[in-house]
Parts: C-alpha cells; structure tokens; sequence
C-alpha cells in the first residue's frame, strides 16, 4: 500500500534503473525539482544493498546529489513507498517490472518502449497530446503507466505536429543522425564508432514510424484512432556525445511557404497548463536562420536541452519541403521528457 502524503513536502518519487544512463539522468534533473523528490532508488540484483555512490559509477556533469551518497539500493523484486516512479529500466525487465508496480498502486512514468504502443497506455508528450492522459482511468490497475516516446520519435513527433494540424501531412522521411550517448554506458566501443558512421540501430526505425502515428492520433471514445500519413526513418549512429539530429523530408496536403512553414513551426505553443510546468520550455520549438544550423555541439544543451531545434528550412524536389531538427536524446528525448510528462500528471490531477 502506497502510503498517503502530507500536504507540506515535496511527492517522494523512486527511479527505477538508477544507476544506468537514463536513471542518473532523473537523479541529475530531480535534484531541485519543486514538485518531486527522490527518495528510493532501484538498481539490478548485484547492486542491491549497496550505497548508490559505490554501486554507480556516476556520468553526470555535476556532483551526485549528497543525501543521495548512502542511499541503498534496492530491487525490482522490493516493494516501494513512493507513490511515483520513474522507469530508466532496460526493455529486458522493464515491461514485468512496470506492471507489478503499477498493479501495487503506484503511478510508473516509463522511458521504457515495453508499453508505448499498448492501447490503454498513453504515449505522452505534454505540448501534443496532453488530452491522451485521459486514458490512464481505464488502465485495470490499482496504479498506472504513462510513457514517452522514443529519443529520435520525440523530435521528429514535435517537428511534425503543427505542420500536420495546420497543413495536413501527406507522408515523411526522415534520416537520423544519433548520438552515442543514446546507447547508454559505455555506449558503442570506440573502434566502431571513430570516424565512422553505423547505419543501424536495432528497432529505432520500427519506433519512429509507429510511434509519431499514436502521438498524433486522435482521442475518441475511449481510444486514440491513430494519425493516417506514411512514414519512413533510417536511423545511423555517429561519433557525437549528446543530441540526435534529424533531415526529415515531407509532403504536406497543402502548399504554404517557406516562411508560412517556418512561422508555423516557430509560434508553435503547448496548452496553457503545459507552458507554465517546470521543466516545459518557454517554446518548444525554435527555428534557426543560420545555414549550417542547429549544430549538437552548439545548439543541444542550449535552454536546459529540452528545446526542439529546427533550421535548414528548404525546397524539396521530392516530396515539397525538408528541414534539419536536433535535440537532446537523454534530457529531452528521454528523463526530461518523463519529468514534464509526470509535471502535467500532476497538474491535471492524476497525481497527488
């Protein structure tokens, strides 16, 4: 039974797969989190028991957060408080792992791909398809899961949603260019990656060209009727630390032009609900003029890396108009995108 809170404090959250990539990037981002604070954290069976500073060897930027030093791990097979979790669990062991915790009670928001695509789960991202979120009522659990989507689906999905409410979107392309970083620690060993560009993620494709279709989709009845355009994704890994980029090609059902595409992308805004959530973006897409950008090492960690870059807005002679987008795979493409969809939870009351 997941214990009631006082009013007073901050929502005590766990992070399930703590000391991987993505759980130390919920740590790193939840460290001065008005809404939310961490209180249990959840690592594989080896590691169970041991204080997360000798269990964690840590990436972050900054220091591990002090009161979180001598904290010790716990596992999946533990039975928690926190009447929230966040889940950087493998696909391996997140899918089981996720349901026995939100049977117990608890709310799961997963960066993990086991449950985007069931129907009763949404797959989140709050400026989007905020409304999605009423489907978590009807998930047969004492608790419930909420997901985002896949780091590369989550930008091509924000590039793509005003264009395809504005003009209608007739169908897409797009060419990944992702970050090692985005294969977790150690990511990919040095001798393939060094000078060289891997033109294969396995499943990354399946991802995009499934998800975005949810994400777009429609609400109705109880059901989200997915959005009806053709899409297709070639995903490649290459020699940058942080921040996927994308060349994305699209033929949409109307003809604007190339300043109408932009303005469209740039005055793209969320709800009013989503605007004012902590980790929401004061704009969550920004267009760049510059010819040669939006660059990973320039633009990525640029407003706390959960913008959505796009420049390079240009004529296409197959299909009508391409641009370039960018964003950052772990923040916004993966921890951050749990963090803001668990924000508009709570603020929508489906979390207390």
């Amino acid at each position: 039974m997941v214990p009631e809170r006082t009013v007073s404090t901050r929502i005590p959250v766990g992070v399930l797969g703590a000391t991987g990539t993505v759980g130390q990037k919920f740590v790193h981002l939840l460290r001065d989190h008005p809404l939310f604070e961490v209180a249990e954290l959840v690592a594989s069976p080896r590691n169970g028991g041991k204080p997360y500073a000798k269990a964690c060897r840590w990436h972050e930027p900054e220091p591990m957060p002090d009161h979180l030093r001598d904290v010790r791990l716990t596992t999946v097979e533990d039975k928690l408080s926190s009447p929230v979790l966040f889940s950087g669990l493998d696909s391996s062991i997140a899918g089981e792992a996720e349901e026995a915790y939100a049977d117990a009670g608890h709310a799961v928001i997963s960066n993990s791909k086991n449950h985007r695509m069931d129907p009763d789960v949404p797959l989140v991202i709050p400026e989007i398809n905020a409304d999605h979120l009423s489907l978590l009522p009807s998930q047969d659990r004492r608790g419930w899961i909420m997901t985002n989507p896949n780091c590369s689906t989550m930008f091509l999905a924000i590039a793509i949603a005003p264009l395809y409410r504005r003009f209608g979107v007739e169908s897409c392309t797009a060419t990944t260019l992702q970050a090692v970083s985005g294969a977790g620690y150690p990511g990919v060993p040095s001798m393939d990656i060094l000078g060289n560009v891997v033109p294969y993620i396995s499943g990354e494709e399946e991802k995009m060209e499934r998800e975005a279709l949810k994400i777009l989709g429609t609400l109705r009845d109880g059901s989200i009727q997915e959005a009806v355009f053709e899409a297709s994704a070639t995903c490649t890994r290459v020699p940058v630390f942080d921040g996927h980029l994308e060349s994305v090609s699209i033929r949409l059902h109307a003809e604007p032009s190339l300043d109408e595409l932009a303005a469209c992308l740039n005055d793209f805004r969320g709800p009013a609900d989503v605007a004012t959530l902590p980790s929401a973006p004061e704009q969550p897409i920004r267009v760049l003029s510059e010819p040669d950008r939006p660059q990973p090492a320039k633009d990525v960690t640029r407003e706390g890396g959960m913008v959505t870059w796009v420049g390079r807005i240009r004529p296409c002679p197959v299909l009508g108009y391409r641009f370039m987008v960018l964003g950052h795979n772990t923040i916004r493409g993966a921890a951050g995108a749990a963090i803001l969809n668990a924000e508009i939870a709570h603020a929508r009351g489906y979390i207390e």
